[in-house]
């Protein structure tokens, strides 16, 4: 399949489901944006070249932990069809995969986009608490002393609220 034949297919795939998109930077690049329930939203990145590139920032480096936050990923990548859990040189997580062209069609982007939502939203609070539960005590402290809102951190209340 060609890189323009690879690009229309993934448009018309976008348009058909209604999902939001925007052109990206470089040439066949698609910059979509998928709603999460634990992650608010998962931005891919779909490059049409001579294969298909697919890359999704998860979450960033943690603050803690290091050692078993990665070692819940790299399990996870044990049952991540298609694609994997990488790091940047920053320690920032993403979810990256590269297709052949030639097996592109509206089923397997339907799968794909599955694949990383379920990889990008899934294991998203677990990897909070892993990586990062030192500074949202510290933010649900703060906000507790302040009277502010706990909306973003209800879901940690369990763990955070030592009252």
């Amino acid at each position: 399949m060609s890189t323009s034949a690879l690009a229309a297919t993934i448009e018309r795939f976008l348009d058909d489901t209604e999902i939001e998109w925007e052109a990206g930077a470089r040439d066949g690049e698609f910059v979509v944006t998928l709603p999460g329930e634990k992650k608010l939203r998962t931005v891919v990145s779909l490059v049409a070249g001579s294969d298909l590139s697919v890359s999704a920032f998860v979450i960033r480096n943690p603050d803690e932990n290091h050692e078993a936050f990665y070692r819940s990923l790299l399990r996870r990548n044990l049952r991540l069809p298609g694609l994997a859990y990488a790091i940047d040189g920053s320690g920032d997580v993403y979810v990256t995969g590269h297709v052949p062209a030639a097996g592109v069609d509206a089923d397997l982007l339907d799968q794909l986009f599955g694949v990383v939502l379920e990889a990008a939203d899934s294991p998203f609070n677990e990897l909070l608490v892993i990586g990062f539960l030192t500074s949202m005590q510290k933010e649900w402290d703060w906000r507790v002393s302040r009277g502010e809102s706990l909306r973003n951190l209800e879901a940690f209340r369990h763990l955070l609220d030592t009252s």
